[in-house]
Formats: C-alpha cells, structure tokens, sequence
C-alpha cells in the first residue's frame, strides 16, 4: 500500500528529520519542518565533530548492506557537495585475543570480505609496526577496512539545512513542538509552543532522544540515554592521524571503545559505544568527572604517549535507545496520520545518505519498508 503525495509536518531537524524531508520533497510532497533550533541544534546528537562510518556489523546483513551502499552515498555527496566531509580513512578493527566465530571481529571480516571488500589481516607485529600509538603487544588481531572512516557531522546537518532549502522544504527554526492535534484516532498536525496550528494528512515524529518525551507510549521500547566523549589535545599530527591513525574500534563489542584521527587542529576524539544510563533530554549536559577519568585510564593503558594530553572539550551524546538497538521506523499503529522515526541506538548517522529513502517507504507504506524497523512488541528473554 502507498499514499499519494500530499502534505507532511516533520518534527525535529536532525539525521532522520532532515534525510526524511529531501526525500519526501523529491517525491513532491508538499514538506515542512519544525525544529527548536537554531540549526544544527547544539544539543542534537546528529551535532558534533565526527561520526564514524562503516559496514562492519557482524554477521548482520542488513545493515552491512545499508553500510556499502551509504559508502557510495557519502562518496556521492563529497561529489556533489564540493566539499570533502566524508573522509575514507579506513576503520582499524582490533581485539585483544583471537577472533572467535559468533564475534563482531570474526564475523564482519568474514561478510565483508565475501562482499567484495579488500580487507587487511593483521596480527600483533602488523598492528605493532603500521599503527606505533598504540600499546604494544596489547591487541593480538584484527583487520583494516580501507572502505571506511569518518564524516564532520555537524557540517552534514548544516549542507542538509541548506539542501532542503534549496529544494522547496519550509524550515521552521526556533519553533519547538508543543503537542499533536488530535481527534480521535487521528492526528491532522501539530501545534507549537507559540501556538501555530501547522495542519498536514501526515506528522512525522522525528525527534531523537526527545521522542519518549514527547509520545510516552514509547517509552516501554525506547529511551534517552548518555553517553560522554572526550575530546584530547595532541602535537604530533603525524603520528595521530591516517594512515597511522585512522578511526578505530578496540574490542568495541565487549568494551565499547573506539575513537577518530586528530583532526587539523590537533583534537582527537574518544567515546565509548554502551547501553547508557538513562537520562531525560533536556536534563543539564555535563560529563562527569568519572566519565572522564574513566577515558583516562584508557588512554593511559592503551595510548601511553596521550597520557598526560589535555583534555580540550567534553560532550554528552544522547542516543534514542531502543530496546533490542534497531530503528523505529514505521506508522503509529493506533494513530493514522502519525509516523515515528527515531530509535537511532547510536548507530543512524553513518546511514544518512540511505536513510530519507527508508523513512519515506515507511511514510508511504512502500513494499520496500524494512520490517526490522517497524513497531514492535518487547520480549523479555
């Protein structure tokens, strides 16, 4: 089943709102957006330096699809752009022991490689000898990904701002949601905190960690969760930077680790990748001393030479966490007019050349929509 085109409200102009919108413009539907703004949001996930891009991921073989094709999508957009903020710098997968079958090390270097991709086996002495900044003898294994690296976040949100501008969206800066109109089982739009009535036949929810907030009945499924990163200063550019340093994942799916190359300036980013403690999105947004002294400790065990580095900036990163980390991205089963595109789990914005297509075939109810993302029930194990 699909809609014809018609007229759709968005709400929140991050990765999923923004993505969504040119999409659905290219569609002809008649599109606007209301964010709280200004834009890129500050307090937005999709706001920040870096995002690390790849189609690692396991054994899974749908979101390593989606990976390899937003690569070619990021290359396109560099392209198209003019400018280079996709940056193919590779992803330095590494683990302390061997790599076993059912793990994410063992099982994305086995699927990608059957895809096509010229991986790089490497051991201690490889890892030791190619990439010098890191502990020696620490990390038994791993493999490079040459077809990988990273993307200035922030400035995506800004060129996306401006492309569905260019395309014919309406951008409603600094006009925060105040709630649904509702009638029934029907939701005709949404009314702002100043008290515009903006009407559409469809509202999408797009609104990232807020979204629980803002629709409590998903918050049996999703939540706002924290997550600090740490941000060092370093003199060495060479040494900290591709091909020496490139982004990297340090047993990533037991530890959380990974990080990202210096950038120009000498700011090197490090966050760790866990289910977080939940938090409400518009609490105060402050890493704890903890959180940093806790990033310390690794850097002092794993990245000697960054010990005593100062750190130059904090962030807290908030995912929209849903309970089994996949999408939700699907029509609001009881009620029509409502679509709801958020659940990122921290792992969306290497998905946003793909991503307005997959929440336009969920707006219009395409046969393409992926079933993982739909609305779902929570099982307990």
């Amino acid at each position: 089943m699909s809609t014809s085109p018609s007229s759709i409200i968005i709400v929140g102009a991050g990765l999923f709102g923004l993505t969504a919108a040119i999409e659905l413009r290219r569609r002809e539907w008649q599109v606007s957006v209301i964010d709280p703004g200004p834009l890129p949001r500050p307090e937005a996930a999709s706001t920040d330096i870096s995002k690390v891009v790849r189609a690692d991921y396991g054994s899974d073989e749908l979101y390593t699809a989606l990976g390899e094709e937003s690569l070619a999508g990021w290359t396109a957009w560099n392209q198209d752009w003019g400018e280079t903020l996709y940056h193919e710098d590779g992803f330095l997968v590494m683990s302390a022991g061997a790599p076993l079958p059912g793990g994410f090390e063992h099982e994305s270097y086995h699927l990608l490689s059957q895809r096509g991709f010229e991986l790089q086996e490497l051991d201690a002495n490889e890892i030791n000898r190619r990439f010098p900044a890191w502990t020696k003898d620490r990390y038994q294994s791993g493999y490079l990904n040459p077809r990988a690296g990273w993307v200035e976040s922030g400035k995506v949100i800004s060129r996306l701002v401006r492309q569905a501008r260019d395309n014919g969206v309406v951008i409603r800066e600094r006009s925060p949601f105040h709630r649904m109109m509702d009638h029934g089982f029907k939701v005709s739009g949404v009314i702002t905190e100043s008290g515009e009535r903006i009407e559409a036949d469809v509202t999408l929810l797009a609104a990232g960690a807020w979204t629980p907030t803002l629709l409590p009945e998903l918050k049996p499924f999703m939540r706002a969760t924290r997550q600090a990163v740490v941000c060092l200063k370093v003199n060495d550019l060479e040494r900290y930077t591709a091909p020496r340093f490139p982004v990297w994942a340090a047993d990533m799916a037991t530890t959380g680790w990974y990080g990202f190359p210096a950038l120009p300036d000498g700011t090197l980013k490090i966050a760790r990748h866990l289910p977080g403690v939940e938090v409400h999105p518009d609490d105060p947004r402050e890493v704890l001393p903890e959180e940093v002294e806790e990033i310390r400790q690794f850097v002092a065990e794993n990245l000697p030479e960054l010990k005593d580095a100062p750190v130059i900036g904090t962030r807290l990163c908030l995912y929209s966490q849903t309970f089994d980390g996949h999408f939700w991205i699907d029509r609001h089963p009881q009620k029509e007019g409502l679509v709801v595109a958020s659940g990122d789990s921290g792992h969306a914005f290497k998905f946003a050349p793909v991503m307005g297509r997959v929440i336009a075939d969920a707006v219009e109810q395409k046969e393409t929509q992926i079933d993982r993302f739909r609305w779902r029930e929570y099982k307990q194990n």
